[in-house]
């Protein structure tokens, strides 16, 4: 699958006006002047990060007045020789990619290269269409730029390419370059992984609200983008399917843009279901991987597994959201294929197979950054939280919610505190005494017995319920104070701090807490 070039684009002349008419739709709705091209930036040239800007590049770059795509990686990263090597044999294998390199004149130092007489560089081979990442799935040519600031200093669009842990430090970095920006960019978020906070209440932090904290971007303006996306199976046009998760603002206008004929998005509007589901299906995957090695891929084991793990990721997502989006569709299928698939399964599986070891990190050579490690961390972090208590169904009595998240417990001595071997992991997922998987569901989506703070762990917005002044019995849902500007499920923005407070709406009485994190407004029903 090469980059498309004028009449010769892949897709013929007639998908190539829908494609044309798809941009200029959209440059429409961002108010981009003719001649004025619509600047898409990468930031984080991982596997899904590369591929997906080759998508884009793929779609659109033949319209080079009206899109341009640029990619962002850090300088400096050689690769290593036995790399140089393997990726010679790829290069030859395939006779387009082959040609491409020769017509470039970019074949020699490949060459070179592969006898150890030159030193190549990640961003160099990107440019070339290699991620260091992904060696065997060569993808079309890339704009790539290694200076921050100018990579990002003029974008319309940024995709997040970079891991959770990255996120923060590079956006940090990114929000002084848009200091004086008048508007502000769409950010689509890739990324997977959480963080925890626990003051002044515990509460995670997803990527998107990392990236707004660090910009000032808002939350309208940033989208989570998910789904059961392998990314070289993607760039080989594996059909596929995604959701794009945010603000009714742009959703449904970036659905329509990014979507290709073997690559349909969906918008969504529960943002946080699906980036705490995108950073609990890395933590689960380790496990799965773990399961599949030390039981030989016994098909029972890793179902049973499957069934597990799922209840536990159901039961915290409805801690922490009152109504979130169901597992099922892109969200379910995104951890189904991570379990079977992703880089976070096949660590599981090096791990018990002793081919890695955590001494060797979680970033590792040819496959980047392992993000389950660290959410494993954050999710057991916040989880045990005595402030957050539940009532244990059989013992009776107040617990933290990790109690309730056996495989959790057992992911987390395995990897964090490492006092415990691989194989422990099939005695969370055998112990006689466990309880059926339903019975956690049930109890998660019954939300009268489930701690409030803990529904607030997200940050959200809350208004409380609404008491007639007169002293009626029954609550009842008052309007949004009119002098706050707000309705139902309005979108929250940077500068809400003076949202909390006592209003006397009419008759109603209301007391609001805001702690801006998700963007939305929860009214007391």
């Amino acid at each position: 699958m090469g980059g498309a070039e004028g009449p010769g684009h892949p897709n013929g002349h007639a998908n190539g006006a829908v494609v044309e008419e798809k941009l200029d739709e959209l440059r429409r709705q961002l108010g981009k002047a003719g001649g004025d091209p619509l600047r898409i930036v990468g930031v984080g040239a991982g596997a899904w990060g590369s591929v997906f800007c080759a998508l884009l590049q793929d779609a659109y770059g033949h319209l080079r007045d009206k899109a341009q795509v640029r990619i962002w990686r850090r300088p400096g990263r050689a690769v290593d020789r036995a790399t140089a090597e393997h990726l010679f044999e790829v290069i030859n294998a395939r006779e387009d990619v082959l040609r491409r390199l020769i017509r470039r004149c970019a074949y020699l130092k490949y060459v070179e290269a592969r006898l150890g007489d030159r030193t190549l560089y990640a961003d160099e081979i990107l440019r070339d269409g290699f991620c260091l990442n992904m060696i065997d799935t060569p993808l079309c040519p890339l704009k790539v730029v290694t200076n921050l600031q100018e990579a990002v200093w003029d974008a319309d669009i940024v995709v997040n390419g970079l891991p959770s842990t990255d996120t923060r430090e590079v956006f940090g970095e990114i929000g002084r370059y848009w200091k004086e920006r008048i508007t502000a960019p769409i950010i689509i978020s890739l990324a997977k992984g959480i963080e925890a906070s626990l003051d002044p209440l515990p509460r995670i932090i997803t990527p998107t609200q990392m990236i707004s904290n660090a910009t000032g971007v808002p939350l309208e303006n940033i989208l989570y983008l998910g789904g059961p996306n392998i990314a070289s199976e993607i760039y080989n046009k594996e059909y596929a399917n995604a959701r794009i998760c945010g603000a009714d603002k742009w959703r449904k206008p970036l659905a329509k843009f990014l979507r290709q004929p073997h690559f349909i998005v969906w918008d969504n509007s529960d943002l946080i279901t699906h980036e705490v589901m995108g950073g609990l299906k890395n933590v689960y995957a380790i496990g799965a991987g773990m399961v599949a090695a030390l039981t030989n891929e016994s098909a029972t084991s890793k179902s049973v597994y499957f069934a597990l793990c799922t209840s536990e990721m159901i039961y915290i997502t409805h801690l922490l959201e009152e109504e979130p989006e169901k597992l099922a569709g892109p969200l379910l299928a995104d951890t189904y294929v991570t379990l079977l698939k992703g880089r976070n399964a096949w660590y599981g599986q090096k791990l018990a197979k002793g081919e890695l070891t955590l001494e060797m990190g979680d970033s590792i050579k040819g496959k980047g950054t392992i993000q389950g490690v660290s959410a494993v961390d954050a999710f057991y972090e916040l989880l045990s939280q005595d402030s957050l208590s539940v009532m244990h169904p059989e013992a009776n009595k107040s617990v933290a919610p990790v109690e309730m998240c056996p495989i959790l417990k057992a992911l987390h001595r395995i990897l964090i505190k490492r006092d415990r071997p691989a194989d422990s992991i099939l005695q969370a997922i055998r112990d006689e005494t466990m309880y059926d998987p339903r019975e956690r569901i049930e109890m998660a989506q019954d939300t009268a017995e489930l701690p409030e703070p803990l529904t607030l762990a997200l940050g959200v917005a809350v208004v409380r319920r609404c008491n007639d002044v007169a002293g009626a019995e029954e609550d009842a849902v008052g309007p949004a104070p009119a002098a706050l500007g707000v309705r139902e499920d309005s979108e929250l923005h940077a500068g809400t701090e003076e949202l909390p407070g006592e209003f006397v709406v009419g008759r109603r009485y209301c007391r609001v807490e805001a702690r801006p994190f998700t963007g939305r407004t929860y009214w007391a029903r």
